[in-house]
């Protein structure tokens, strides 16, 4: 935070309401210095030196992080982003605009009293923005961790008052400003759904009450062996496989011998795999999310072990599209998308980074790296001609568009594929960001939609580049994708998850 020392107070001119508003202020502030708050002298000053620099909220953001619930981490990514931009908000535009000096520490008992006194300007209070902000964003998405959070930011808001450097009002228009932002936050990133897809076409599974005749496969190397362990505390007799991740394909076509339901723990790769072992042997197939993303399980309405357990011991299953692509000797399966051009691209350059450096470094360089100005679009078929295009996309089922990222699938047995182009021309960066900001816009210089049951593309280069469910392979000639309705049976509760963090 950069200080501002200008301690200027506006002129407050004739408005008599104001003066009236700014005196009530001053009284109450007065009057909660006079009043004892009992055991507050020892926890209320430390916790609001605890709060400077969000420092206690990144810290409990990483408690819940390692919650070792996908809606936990969720939450903890939310409020730190609501912090981010309500501290961001207040500290560019809140204190540079209502130049209020801070109130005087007379009243206030030397107890109480901060060591070292605030610079910045009194209005709004930036503590209470972040508190506000961070609460509101985890209960956003997990209301039990807003609601565990809650008492803390209480007490961080307060804390600035007791310690005087605060007026009320100032607490009370920052916490406002922290939950603003937490919407604002929401409107761009919407928070996954809880409801759960539609309960049609429902299959008929085996229902295995302690887990006997379910083997589950894990990749150790998404960091999901915990999450297993709990889903064998919920189905003691099922077999859990914990393997590296060059070994999960042997292990789910080993463990696909004799199973009666094959399970699998880790990310949307390793479900893949998964899947099309489910496919040849005609095996019901459990998805336990244990990767970063988790589209397919989150999609399906899998949140969690305590989710999955249910609906493994109460036979509850739904049949599920799988989504198929061939070109130039390749075929393969997705559950979630499949896509050509500048993203296939950006999926390798990440992969050969990210060892050295990490994932979001790698990402960032991969994006600089692909989207530079002398690169070229994809020249492929489709529609009759040859088209220049940065990137296709073709989800499996509809997504629905929500801000600025892709929403939810809430239909996964819809028989479409979700297509959405970016044609090619000038700045490839440009056009992505407005697609991804319009949404599946039909008519478009930019970009285009459209939902189909097939599509097939002709004249792809050699050596073209094709994701699916973040793996990537090379594609040629004649590429098409189409829908296989209804081929996996997978398991999912019927009733909604309970909405606990």
């Amino acid at each position: 935070m950069n200080p501002d020392v200008d301690l200027t107070a506006l002129r407050p001119g004739s408005h008599a309401l104001r003066h009236r508003l700014l005196a009530l202020d001053s009284r109450l502030f007065e009057f909660a210095a006079e009043r004892n708050w009992p055991y507050a002298e020892r926890v209320l000053p430390r916790l609001s030196r605890l709060a400077n620099h969000g420092v206690l909220w990144g810290a409990t953001a990483a408690v819940i992080a390692v919650s070792r619930t996908p809606r936990g981490r969720r939450a903890a990514a939310r409020g730190m982003a609501s912090l981010a931009l309500a501290s961001a908000t207040i500290n560019t535009l809140g204190k540079r605009s209502v130049r209020r000096p801070r109130p005087s520490l007379g009243p206030v008992p030397a107890v109480r009293r901060l060591k070292r006194q605030p610079l910045t300007t009194s209005f709004p209070s930036g503590h209470a923005a972040s508190a506000a902000a961070f609460c509101a964003g985890a209960a956003i998405e997990s209301p039990g961790w807003g609601a565990a959070v809650a008492p803390l930011a209480f007490s961080v808001a307060m804390s600035r008052v007791y310690t005087g450097v605060h007026f009320p009002s100032d607490v009370l228009t920052g916490a406002a400003l922290g939950v603003g932002a937490a919407m604002a936050v929401r409107a761009l990133v919407p928070p996954h759904g809880h409801a759960v897809p539609s309960a049609h076409p429902r299959a008929a599974a085996p229902d295995l009450p302690e887990g006997e005749g379910l083997t589950m496969v894990v990749n150790r190397g998404s960091g999901s062996a915990d999450r297993a362990r709990l889903l064998g505390d919920v189905l003691p007799r099922a077999r859990i496989v914990e393997c590296a991740p060059e070994e999960v394909a042997a292990e789910l076509e080993k463990a696909a011998v004799g199973a009666r339901v094959l399970g699998v723990c880790g990310g949307d790769g390793t479900v893949n795999t998964a899947a099309g072992v489910a496919l040849r042997r005609g095996l019901p197939l459990a998805v336990l999310p244990g990767g970063t993303l988790n589209h397919f399980a989150l999609d399906l309405g899998v949140e969690d072990a305590r989710a999955l357990g249910r609906a493994v011991a109460g036979g509850e299953a739904v049949r599920v599209d799988v989504g198929r692509f061939t070109g130039g000797g390749t075929d393969g399966i997705f559950l979630n998308t499949c896509s050509l051009g500048v993203y296939p691209e950006l999926v390798r350059e990440r992969d050969r980074w990210s060892p050295r450096i990490g994932g979001w470094p790698a990402g960032v360089i991969a994006a600089v790296r692909v989207l530079r100005a002398d690169g070229h679009p994809l020249l492929a078929g489709y529609g009759g001609r040859v088209r220049p295009m940065w990137l296709l996309f073709a989800g499996n089922g509809t997504y629905h568009r929500l801000g600025l990222v892709p929403g939810r699938r809430k239909d996964l047995s819809d028989g479409r594929l979700d297509v959405r182009v970016v044609h090619g021309g000038r700045r490839p960066a440009l056009r992505l960001l407005a697609a991804a900001i319009a949404g599946p816009l039909t008519r478009s210089p930019a970009h285009a939609a459209v939902q189909v049951g097939r599509l097939r593309l002709t004249d792809v280069p050699s050596g073209t580049l094709l994701a699916y469910d973040g793996e990537v392979t090379e594609v040629e000639g004649e590429v098409t994708l189409e829908k296989q309705r209804g081929a996996l049976v997978v398991y999912r509760p019927h009733d909604p998850p309970p909405l606990v963090g």
